[in-house]
């Protein structure tokens, strides 16, 4: 799928107050400092879609994105924030769990992990709560710049051990990325363009 159109349409904490469109949803969300940001200009090819900050915690509000007129890519706050206080914290988290409960238009979420890092308590927590929320998700890990193919693969391979090992009868899909590569730019939008068809077919 080639990205031909991105526009901002609106920030809100409020999913009430959300597009009322009936187009499909694909929703971006992973702890701080993620590159979460940076992966979203390089899907689009836009280098501002989405506002990049050497300080963690600075998605704040559930902001929506119009892809080519046909489909949305919804940016969350992350939920490992930094520098902001528990009471903020959970004003945060209490609009981000009310997205993802009440809003029908959402087809997938992706959780951004650091592929340089072990599993960390607060991702495997999340996962397993869209798991038991029946919301589906892919896994994308990001910073793969970072490492050698075969740490990236070894690295992976823990991420399904833990996964295995707790909850899951097997790994949730997955994708390997890298915003400043280009890498895994494709993969994702094939998926979601792949989602779209089917959509649209049924």
């Amino acid at each position: 799928m080639k990205i031909k159109s991105a526009e901002f349409v609106m920030s809100n904490t409020d999913v009430a107050k959300c597009p009322k469109d009936q187009l499909p949803e694909y929703a971006f969300i992973g702890r701080s400092n993620v590159g979460k940001s940076s992966l979203i200009n390089m899907l689009t090819s836009r280098k501002s879609l989405a506002k990049t900050s050497g300080r963690p915690g600075k998605t704040q509000l559930i902001n929506h994105f119009i892809i080519n007129k046909n489909w949305f890519l919804v940016d969350l706050p992350g939920y490992g924030y930094a520098r902001v206080s528990k009471s903020t914290k959970k004003v945060f988290q209490k609009f981000i769990t009310a997205y993802f409960e009440k809003r029908r238009q959402l087809v997938s979420a992706f959780v951004l992990v650091d592929i340089r890092h072990e599993p960390q308590k607060i991702d495997l927590a999340f996962m397993q709560w869209l798991g038991e929320n029946q919301i589906p998700f892919s896994i994308i890990f990001t910073k793969a710049d970072k490492l050698k193919p075969a740490q990236i693969e070894k690295h992976v391979a823990v991420y399904e051990e833990k996964l295995l090992q707790d909850v899951w009868e097997e790994m949730p899909n997955y994708f390997v990325t890298s915003s400043t590569k280009d890498i895994g730019k494709e993969d994702v939008l094939n998926y979601i363009g792949q989602i779209n068809e089917e959509i649209k077919g049924a």
